[in-house]
């Protein structure tokens, strides 16, 4: 079996895992599929996932049930505008040993976990959300000058209300520019509100089984980065990263008016990551411009920084991302 024929078994596999795991959460959600193929996408992906809705659209029960399904260790972070960073890293304690003696232990707090749930991540002040920093980009915590590292896989999944409620902390462009992905989490239709109802009014909570384990989560996560991008993919990739910004030689109207800052390097890494999956997800071994545009919104939307202008005039930054991907050139197959 030569390589590329062996990439396709793999990705058959991957395939079929990946729905199982989507079917098994849609016994406990209802409705949310593209948001749920997102979700997984940036599982697969090695990504952080910030989820955006009002309350009570299910969010926090929603990653409980991914942490579930895939049998990972679940630690919590409910924040709130009196959380310390030590309350989620850790801290020293003194502590007597067996002999009597008084030892310096490292507690270690609940980002010590697989699959971190940090829920209504922007009441938490900045000082706080900054702990966040080096957990999400080395998966690591430096305390004491000592450096412990977070269990493999590890993801954090973060959920926020939207920044028009009271009591609410705008998250620092460094602390969002980790997340693979920003979700937005719609408010049901009608059908699905009744589907809601029917299923929850009784209280019986659904029985869910693990899919995936740890070991198998991280053989796929190597199968699909083994997905082959052409340089001209990255190449239309890395221009609709730079269309984000106003400084470059010829941006477009809204974004010379309206934006200050365009999306990160981290920007472009999360086109080509989520472009892979969605590739493999369809069927194929080659990446597309296509798939590259069917994640652009997800992993551009908190990244795009709008200046005073464009905050004033309430410019809508996921229209203006969804104009880039329809104008930035598609290049030649």
């Amino acid at each position: 079996m030569n390589e590329n024929e062996n990439l396709e078994k793999n990705l058959e596999e991957f395939r079929g895992r990946f729905q199982d795991m989507k079917s098994e959460i849609q016994k406990a959600i209802v409705g949310y599929d593209e948001l749920l193929n997102h979700i997984l996408i940036s599982v697969f992906a090695r990504g952080h996932v910030l989820l955006e809705g009002v309350p009570g659209l299910g969010k926090t029960f929603l990653v409980q049930t991914l942490s579930k399904v895939m049998g990972l260790k679940p630690g919590r972070i409910q924040c709130t505008p009196d959380l310390m960073p030590a309350d989620i890293l850790g801290t020293h304690i003194v502590n007597e040993n067996e002999d009597g003696r008084r030892m310096l232990h490292f507690e270690k707090g609940p980002v010590f976990a697989n699959l971190v749930l940090v829920d209504e991540v922007n009441r938490a002040t900045p000082k706080t959300q900054a702990a966040l920093l080096e957990v999400m980009q080395e998966g690591s915590v430096t305390a004491g000058g000592d450096t412990m590292f977070l269990p493999s896989p590890f993801f954090v999944m973060a959920t926020q209300n939207p920044m028009e409620m009271e009591g609410t902390y705008p998250l620092p462009e460094a602390q969002a520019d980790r997340f693979l992905f920003k979700l937005k989490v719609p408010f049901p239709d009608k059908a699905t509100l009744v589907e809601i109802s029917k299923r929850t009014s009784s209280f019986d909570i659904p029985e869910l089984n693990g899919v995936i384990n740890d070991e198998d989560l991280i053989k796929f996560q190597d199968i699909v980065a083994h997905v082959p991008v052409a340089d001209h993919i990255t190449e239309f990739a890395a221009a609709l990263v730079l269309s984000t910004h106003p400084e470059t030689e010829d941006p477009s109207e809204k974004v010379s008016r309206y934006v200050s800052y365009g999306a990160s390097p981290r920007g472009l890494q999360a086109l080509i990551r989520g472009a892979r999956i969605h590739c493999a997800l369809d069927g194929r071994t080659a990446v597309s411009t296509d798939d590259v545009k069917k994640v652009a919104l997800p992993a551009l939307r908190h990244r795009v920084i709008l200046n005073f202008q464009g905050e004033a005039e309430s410019q809508d930054v996921d229209q203006l991302v969804e104009e880039l991907i329809d104008t930035v050139p598609t290049p030649a197959q």
